[in-house]
């Protein structure tokens, strides 16, 4: 077989006698016309999920509520799917050490972040929040360049500088602030949630499978928003569930898509694309999610999700920008490549190829 189109996938397993991981290696062929339309495909199914949640949170629940809910319900589905697949419920073992670290991992990328973006697209325009977030890897370039002393290339500062000129045009600053600055403080605030995560993942969750280490996450965030919100809301704060939309849609399907089709379908897909594609590739294929979201929430939620051909230019330098801060680091002393946001891409920490994270589904993966 062409050593070109095999790559060596590394995953992790539990040693039998003391519990240590320890790396399996198995080889798999790339088909990356396959890759591709996993990619496009998760990438549909969180553009989806943007108004899925938007319908959600207008029905009555707010943001906190919205991400216990998904949190809860994906890190029972995922905790199902660690223990059926090998090698079962020994992957989930933690050692003291990994807590603290974990911890900060599932608060950051999967409790603030979706908390953060639903907010954020309560007040915004689907579109125009997933805009805001997506800035995220810049932030990271950013960072690695100031205070990492890593090498980038000349490029990052084109991509940010692109990147500014357009979030300008997306909030049409020269007539004022037009948009609701709530929103904008939670979609920039996601973004830096973001950036953290990415940071974060970087410092040391590296020796663990994707799947162990996102369950463990978003069981983070369960016991995070259950905290905050899950007892504190009442009876009644709980009723929009057993409502229905405008449209007759229950409010309750809608949330069963949020934790299904909105999150752990779609990061199984991601998983499975970098089988096939780079992670890079991967996140520059997933700048389509923007699209797509903005396009499903205009048709579904009507004029109020429309963009202006200025915002729409805006968007597109946003999208190019990131994508340059993508592609500038030259790798040379950069960290291990890390897992993407809890609700985009989530590919496997230890198996992932060198690059800088994927940006794709950030956002939608953080609620959209």
């Amino acid at each position: 077989m062409d050593h070109h189109a095999v790559r060596a996938d590394i995953g992790y397993g539990t040693d039998s006698s003391d519990g240590s991981l320890t790396a399996v290696t198995t080889a798999f062929a790339r088909r990356p016309l396959l890759g591709l339309a996993m990619v496009v495909g998760a990438s549909a199914l969180f553009a989806i999920n943007g108004t899925v949640s938007k319908l959600v949170l207008r029905a009555g629940l707010d943001a906190p509520q919205l991400t216990v809910l998904r949190a809860v319900g994906t890190f029972t589905g995922l905790l199902v799917l660690s223990v059926v697949l090998r090698p079962g419920a020994r992957r989930l073992r933690l050692r003291r050490r990994e807590v603290p670290l974990l911890v900060a991992y599932g608060l950051t990328g999967f409790f603030l972040v979706p908390m953060l973006y639903f907010v954020a697209i309560s007040r915004l325009p689907v579109g125009i929040a997933l805009l805001f977030e997506y800035t995220a890897p810049l932030m990271v370039a950013v960072w690695a360049w100031s205070v990492q002393r890593q090498q980038v290339r000349s490029r990052l500062w084109a991509g940010l500088a692109l990147s500014l000129l357009g979030l300008a045009c997306v909030a049409q600053v020269w007539g004022g602030l037009t948009l609701d600055p709530l929103g904008v403080a939670a979609g920039l605030g996601a973004a830096v949630m973001l950036a953290a995560y990415f940071l974060i993942g970087a410092q040391g969750v590296q020796d663990r499978d994707a799947l162990s280490l996102t369950t463990l996450a978003f069981g983070a965030s369960a016991v995070a928003g259950l905290l905050l919100r899950g007892g504190t809301a009442g009876a009644d704060g709980w009723q929009p569930l057993l409502t229905r939309t405008d449209g007759g849609v229950p409010v309750a399907l809608l949330c069963c898509y949020v934790v299904v089709l909105g999150s752990i379908v779609p990061y199984l897909m991601i998983t499975a694309a970098l089988r096939h594609l780079p992670a890079t590739s991967v996140g520059i294929v997933g700048m389509v999610e923007p699209v797509f979201a903005a396009t499903v929430a205009w048709v579904v939620l009507g004029s109020g999700e429309a963009l202006t051909p200025v915002q729409l230019a805006g968007g597109a330098l946003v999208l190019t920008g990131v994508v340059l801060a993508e592609t500038a680091r030259t790798g040379t002393g950069a960290p291990p490549a890390v897992p993407p946001a809890p609700d985009g891409p989530l590919p496997p920490g230890p198996s992932r190829p060198e690059g800088p994270p994927p940006a794709a589904g950030v956002v939608a993966g953080a609620g959209g």
